[in-house]
């Protein structure tokens, strides 16, 4: 953004703040009607690749046989056995209600299904029942339909006959996860924000100053919010990208009306009258503040990417909330400042603390005496041994993640307490054979194909090592003869078979990835195309998908990140340094996830560790967590290059540790204001976003203390000089594109990368 524009925009806040501020009000009131009840359009899974072999195989499925689109499992449980009448009366009971509902495709049940399918659907003790039905629609109707089913089918439940009723699987864990999500947004909610105010008083003192950033974080909320359910309209968006839209926007907003603030009063503190404050706050932080919005934006952009909309979904929302936050920050914060004046730092806590204490009020402290100059200077003085400690430590912390095992999130996702995860675990425990172990084989063109080429390739799956059978084909070939038990009308499946094999092999395991390498390695029947699908299928697929977009994506990050902090410090060295440091300082992060929720320590912070780690989860927190540290790296690197082009400054060391000095105060607030935002998320019951909390708060911190603290102050002083480095044609191309804070000194920049 150019300083004229930025000069306008200060103008425009001097001459009518009061019109700015209603504008803002008015907008935020409109966009909040419209954006607030996206919760109930948005989708709790996205983790697959819809365009990945286990989903063309589940279309098939689904359109040819009229299998349902999500499967709801109903556990029906009694002490006397699921042959004791009062057991197959709520079994015909359910059967039917399932029956007659038009939002089920097919139902299979102990009571209704053939002897050897029903044997499948018993538990090993034949205390419980398991009755599976399709249900169909999109996503969110599949939600709506599976509440009123799960409701319908349980209202009887807990009767004197001692029979329970317990409803699961895919589509109860899909409601179960937004109902959950919801709630934890608000206990998220109802734990940072106060604490976030506490934050903000500590640091300015004044309540009006502290509510401030709170009223900017509000509206790129409500902003984000708005552009949610817009998309929404047009694509899935995740239950999850809420969270992330609440949690990023508040801290985001925050830190840049601190980083507004804080110039704001060091401007009037050096003598500068209001008016005159507040055009260069605009032109200096402003362009900051505009610069890392750029820069986060970028990076969760590259998550579009990806083929599953729940990466997807965390761009649209990143994109949207780091817009609104930044456009709030530079138009409502300096409308604001204006109206407040002296008021801004009234209802002084600080002051009033100082009064009951019988302290005197803080004299100013020169910069050279400050907590932030004093500690780089240390750290300079110490650059070597201080700087290879911090990377062998974060280098040790992320160790456990060379461990890694990915898996597809399941039930276990949501706290024991939740019916879809029990009946998991019921199904886990008591049956021999768990359908999420099962793979799916889907012929889609079986014409011309003969039994016999279809018992053979059955005989050599049953070959395959922990498969202890394959069912029947189902489906009919081109001559309209039928193989295996009726699905869907013969014109609808007509040339298409399918057969489920089943699996003792652990999901996710070595036993399961050598298993689906030979079932693919046997040929199809007749040497016709086969696809595959289940939890097994579908897990492969996911982490294929990413791990082959992967080196796309963090070379679209790293190649933005580099050009924009060449055009903000006409500096190459500058730029590597912080790829580097920004993907160091995410080591901690990635290394803690896999110790606590895929390894079980700490108890999984009272989540079900399931032996793997959710691959979409460090893709995520990479991108998000690289794009916020590019924020303090913004912060930082902006302000010490301002020092390095002030011709008064006696260097390299002095500009670094002046840079520190002046922003180490915003930047730490700004990470602990971040890091209560992100870890309210630990306490949500959903391991998914407890993941993405500790993640986050753990790579904010590091990057906030041992990063920005410690390795920038060392490399920098390491690199001397050698930090503004640039070849001479491309020192051009930054004299003729880049911008910095110190608009017009250009020819001083030139002649100190020259020494």
């Amino acid at each position: 953004m150019e300083a004229p524009l930025l000069n306008r925009l200060a103008s425009l806040a001097i001459a009518a703040p009061r019109r700015i501020l209603l504008a803002a009000a008015l907008l935020t009131v409109a966009l909040g009607v419209f954006g607030v009840p996206v919760a109930k359009d948005l989708s709790p899974s996205g983790f697959q690749d819809p365009n990945s072999e286990s989903t063309r195989a589940a279309q098939v499925l689904t359109e040819k046989f009229g299998r349902g689109d999500v499967q709801m499992l109903v556990v029906v449980s009694s002490p006397d056995g699921i042959d004791s009448p009062a057991a197959r009366e709520a079994g015909a009971r359910i059967v039917d209600q399932l029956g007659d509902n038009p939002h089920v495709a097919d139902v299979s049940s102990p009571w209704s299904s053939p002897p050897a399918a029903a044997a499948d659907l018993v538990s090993d003790d034949r205390t419980a029942g398991l009755i599976i039905a399709g249900i169909t629609g999109t996503e969110a109707q599949q939600q709506i339909y599976a509440e009123e089913i799960s409701e319908e089918v349980t209202r009887d439940a807990g009767s004197a006959d001692g029979v329970t009723v317990r409803t699961g699987g895919t589509a109860m864990v899909n409601v179960q996860i937004t109902e959950q999500s919801q709630r934890d947004l608000l206990l998220m909610e109802s734990l940072a924000i106060p604490l976030i105010f506490l934050v903000l008083v500590w640091v300015f003192g004044g309540l009006l100053a502290a509510a401030l950033p709170v009223a900017i974080g509000v509206m790129a909320i409500i902003g984000a919010l708005a552009v949610l359910r817009l998309v929404t309209f047009g694509t899935d968006v995740s239950i999850f990208a809420l969270n992330l839209a609440t949690a990023m926007g508040l801290a985001l907003a925050i830190d840049y009306t601190l980083l507004i603030l804080s110039r704001y009063r060091d401007e009037l503190a050096a003598g500068t009258d209001r008016t005159e404050a507040l055009t260069r706050t605009m032109t200096t932080a402003g362009r900051t503040v505009i610069f890392s919005a750029i820069t986060v934006a970028l990076s969760m952009a590259a998550m579009v990417l990806f083929p599953m909309h729940f990466l997807k979904s965390f761009a649209y929302a990143g994109v949207a909330t780091v817009a609104f936050a930044a456009a709030a920050a530079v138009i409502v914060t300096p409308a604001a400042l204006v109206v407040l004046g002296d008021r801004l730092d009234s209802l002084d806590v600080r002051r009033l603390a100082r009064k009951i204490l019988r302290r005197p009020a803080p004299r100013p402290v020169p910069v050279q005496r400050r907590f932030w100059y004093r500690c780089a200077k240390a750290v300079m003085r110490r650059a070597l041994p201080l700087g290879l400690l911090v990377v062998v430590l974060l280098l040790v912390l992320g160790a456990p993640f060379l461990g890694v095992r990915w898996g597809f999130p399941d039930d276990r996702v949501l706290p024991q307490s939740a019916s879809a995860h029990q009946v998991g675990d019921q199904l886990r425990r008591d049956f021999a054979q768990n359908s999420d172990t099962a793979v799916t084989i889907v012929v889609p063109d079986a014409d011309g194909l003969a039994p016999a080429d279809l018992s053979t390739y059955a005989a050599d799956l049953s070959r395959v090592p922990d498969v202890p059978a394959v069912s029947a084909p189902t489906g009919t070939f081109v001559d309209g003869d039928r193989v295996g038990p009726p699905s869907a009308p013969a014109g609808q499946n007509q040339g298409s078979v399918f057969l489920t094999v089943a699996s003792t092999a652990p999901l996710f395991s070595e036993d399961s990835e050598a298993q689906l390498d030979r079932l693919h390695a046997i040929a199809g029947p007749g040497g016709r195309a086969v696809e595959m699908t289940g939890t097994a299928q579908i897990n492969r697929d996911s982490v294929a998908a990413i791990t082959s977009t992967l080196p796309v994506v963090l070379g679209v990050i790293a190649v933005i990140m580099f050009a924009l902090l060449f055009l903000l410090t006409g500096s190459v060295v500058v730029p590597l340094k912080a790829l580097l440091l920004n993907i160091l300082s995410l080591t901690a992060a990635f290394g803690a996830l896999v110790w606590i929720f895929q390894d079980g320590n700490l108890s999984g912070l009272g989540s079900t560790p399931t032996g793997t780690l959710v691959a979409n989860m460090p893709v995520l927190l990479f991108c998000v967590a690289f794009g916020l540290s590019m924020d303090y790296e913004v912060f930082l690197i902006s302000r010490i290059r301002e020092f390095w082009l002030d011709p008064s400054q006696p260097g390299n060391d002095e500009a670094v540790a002046l840079g520190i000095a002046y922003t180490g105060r915003v930047i730490t607030a700004a990470a602990l204001i971040m890091s209560i935002s992100f870890a309210a998320l630990i306490a949500a019951n959903v391991s998914v976003l407890q993941m993405f909390g500790l993640g986050l708060t753990l790579a904010v911190l590091v990057d906030a203390t041992l990063v920005r603290m410690v390795l920038v102050p060392a490399f920098m002083h390491l690199m001397g000089a050698w930090n503004w480095w640039a070849p001479h044609w491309l020192r051009g191309v930054h004299n003729r594109l880049g911008f910095s804070e110190a608009a017009g000194r250009g020819p001083t920049m030139t002649a100190r990368q020259s020494r």
